[in-house]
């Protein structure tokens, strides 16, 4: 192993100091923020205002709030590159309730070194956002207002270390990523293991591009350890430059047991789509199924536990070149009663949600 580890940290160094040696960019600061406010009503009317177990944005009923609030902060070089970005709001309560401290504020905190002269190869280490999935927490930049169920049950950010390379023509990027567990700055207290990944995308043209990204790990104490296996893989549609579409679909395994051959397996087909009507109008909508009859990700007491097939549709204008205003009408339908409506449990969910995000 020496053998082979000593000549890589060589040659990584020699081509770090010969990048920097020949660095003609300016360092460069940008700052940036984001909000988003929204008001959502689940007509469910939860008395203690919190809405669905398993989602995580957007998750207030009957009032106005914070979505994720941002301020960010990066720096760029020819060969560096740093970002640190805090944030607040109900994205931040329902998504880090697992950290700790002050941690729970931090969106990203990463440093990465260009380690090749040549060729767009790099090393990222720190807090940062998933490698994993089609949407992300900020909402301007997805197609829908909402995230899907698959969303919101997958890691939105991660801590560890990845190196990627990006092809001279820019059609192909390739990272493989050493993580501290699944959505999580601070380790679980016991676990002493490390999760791996990978993402690949091809992007031939502007019109379609299609992703692979990969979780490898155990996300438990080392005395209940269990191997989870995940892969993501969506593409992305936009034929015109009105219409975009985006087809995913997520597959994760997880031992039921320590040690055991048996597995437990869970998956989620989405489809999306957005049609851009005018400059400032468009509309969006997905259909999505999540299947989890063992419980692994969304557990319920029920006998089919979580086997949900989900809908909305969105209306999108942009009020100013820096502000949109999104309302949303989202529906869920379940095999068991899962929803609470009135006291009682029910098959369905309906809610509405409106938001306006701002940025610069």
């Amino acid at each position: 192993m020496k053998k082979f580890l000593y000549p890589l940290i060589f040659i990584i160094f020699s081509n770090l100091i010969n990048a920097q040696e020949t660095e003609k960019l300016e360092p460069k600061i940008t700052f940036s923020g984001y909000a988003e406010i929204f008001y959502n009503y689940d007509f469910a009317e939860p008395e203690n205002h919190i809405r669905q177990p398993f989602l995580y944005t957007y998750n207030r009923h009957n009032e106005f709030n914070l979505n994720i609030g941002l301020a960010k902060a990066h720096y760029e070089t020819e060969t560096m590159r740093a970002n640190l970005a805090a944030m607040a709001g109900t994205y931040v309560q329902d998504n880090m309730a697992a950290e700790q401290g002050a941690l729970k504020f931090v969106n990203e905190a990463n440093v990465g070194f260009k380690i090749s002269k040549d060729k767009n190869l790099w090393i990222d280490a720190g807090i940062l956002p998933s490698h994993i999935g089609w949407e992300s927490a900020v909402g301007k930049d997805n197609l829908t207002l909402t995230r899907s169920i698959a969303a919101e049950n997958s890691p939105y950010f991660e801590t560890g270390a990845k190196i990627s390379y990006t092809t001279d023509n820019g059609k192909w990027f390739l990272s493989g990523l050493v993580l501290n567990g699944w959505q999580r700055i601070a380790k679980l207290e016991g676990n002493q293991s490390l999760g791996i990944g990978h993402q690949l995308t091809y992007t031939p043209s502007t019109i379609f591009s299609i992703n692979s990204s990969s979780f490898i790990g155990n996300d438990k104490p080392k005395g209940e350890k269990k191997m989870r296996y995940f892969h993501n893989l969506f593409a992305t549609l936009k034929p015109t430059d009105k219409f975009t579409t985006i087809l995913g679909f997520d597959i994760g395994a997880e031992q039921k047991e320590k040690g055991s051959d048996a597995y437990n397996i869970w998956y989620s087909p989405n489809v999306l789509a957005k049609y851009q009507i005018t400059e400032k109008a468009g509309i969006g909508g997905r259909l999505e199924y999540y299947n989890d009859k063992n419980g692994v990700i969304i557990s319920t007491a029920t006998p089919k536990i979580f086997q949900t097939f989900g809908y909305s549709l969105n209306f999108d204008y942009q009020i100013h070149q820096n502000i949109l205003w999104r309302t949303e009408a989202r529906g869920f339908s379940s095999k068991d009663a899962i929803f609470i409506k009135d006291g009682n449990p029910t098959n369905g969910n309906f809610s509405l949600t409106t938001s306006v995000s701002a940025w610069f």
